[in-house]
């Protein structure tokens, strides 16, 4: 029986995903934050399931902790504001996978059965929407000033609460 571990500050989904993978056979583990899953025994698992906001902290700055601590074959970012400038940061920091919510169970049982492999699971192919484009911009500049809107809004001159409000809006993929 594979082990994983649930990281994710939404209940619902949190509970939700945990009784489906369950049913799929995998034993699993949930945490609803940072200090939650630090806290768990270091035992090795199979795999690492980590939402990328965790309130008002970054899911990218426990990837290496968490790998570190529990030698994951599988560490998948699971968010709702799936960027490239996320996804490739996210891989930098060592994560195997990257999943947009809401997480198809048939795609990520697909990831969790291929363990090892390191990919990242492609896009369809399709023409880049303007909305698109200008999300990726907004979260490479965002990355760029370490989270700080303040300072993003400044870099893109644009007021901060205008800033606030488009990423406030799910993402356009």
């Amino acid at each position: 029986m594979s082990k994983l571990l649930l990281i994710d500050d939404d209940a619902l989904f949190r509970d939700l995903m945990a009784r489906r993978l369950e049913r799929e056979g995998y034993e699993v583990s949930t945490c609803a934050g940072a200090e939650d899953a630090l806290a768990i025994d270091p035992e090795p698992l199979d795999a690492i399931l980590l939402d990328l906001m965790l309130g008002e902290r970054s899911g990218l700055a426990l990837i290496e902790g968490l790998k570190q601590r529990f030698q994951p074959r599988e560490l998948v970012v699971l968010t709702g504001y799936a960027s490239i400038a996320t996804t490739v940061e996210a891989m930098k920091r060592g994560a195997t996978n990257y999943l947009a919510k809401p997480v198809d169970l048939a795609n990520l049982l697909r990831v969790l059965a291929a363990s090892g492999t390191g990919g990242v699971t492609s896009p369809p192919s399709r023409y880049v929407t303007p909305a698109e484009l200008e999300w990726e911009h907004l979260q490479r500049v965002l990355l760029e000033h370490d989270g700080n809107i303040s300072s993003t809004a400044r870099a893109l001159g644009m007021h901060r609460r205008t800033l606030q409000r488009k990423l406030k809006k799910h993402s356009p993929f």
